[in-house]
């Protein structure tokens, strides 16, 4: 019963993509926390850029196998890990044509890790100003502690600026304990339905 799922998003557009490599660090430093913790996480990472027919869909109706699978996996994951560059002060329009996809409803209280990627600092709030109003939209969870990384701080995928590395360490430790708090809340409801 201590099985969870962590689903890492990825809204950047070029390959290879700083923000993706950002998410699948973040991805994997928290899954390795969680299995020390005691708890069993699965993971998958949706990189929207590969998702060959999101930009020319209208509708949720239209989606086709791969779109409608990743659409399903954000809302049935446990933790959200997402992550966009940030284009002129706010997250890519892929990103945000993904994200109008998914079901309103279907995150409410889904606890979301909020990372960002960006030329320059000047860009650092877009996490608060952008990510977090848009996931508060939908009643999810983000985290206290969000990640923006310059190119500066994240390097060939690595994070090597000893700051940045105390944020995603601060991040982690965060998302573990929501984890453990949706997976002793899922085994209450178990216990009082049987």
């Amino acid at each position: 019963m201590n099985q969870f799922t962590i689903v890492g998003l990825s809204g950047g557009l070029s390959s290879p993509s700083r923000t993706l490599s950002l998410v699948a660090l973040a991805v994997d430093a928290v899954a390795r926390a969680s299995g020390r913790a005691g708890l069993v996480p699965h993971s998958r990472i949706i990189d929207v850029a590969a998702l060959p027919d999101i930009g020319q869909l209208r509708s949720r109706a239209d989606a086709g196998t791969p779109e409608e699978e990743a659409l399903r996996a954000v809302e049935q994951a446990d933790l959200l890990i997402v992550g966009s560059p940030v284009y002129k002060g706010s997250y890519s329009g892929l990103f945000k044509h993904f994200i109008d996809l998914v079901g309103y409803r279907s995150l409410i209280g889904t606890p979301v890790a909020l990372l960002a990627t960006g030329g320059s600092e000047r860009h650092a709030l877009a996490i608060e100003h952008q990510l977090r109003p848009l996931f508060a939209f939908f009643q999810a969870q983000p985290l206290g502690t969000g990640l923006f990384l310059t190119e500066r701080e994240l390097v060939d995928g690595r994070i090597v600026a000893e700051p940045a590395q105390q944020r995603l360490d601060r991040l982690v430790e965060e998302a573990v304990h929501a984890a453990e708090g949706r997976v002793r809340l899922r085994t209450r409801l178990a216990g009082a339905a049987a």
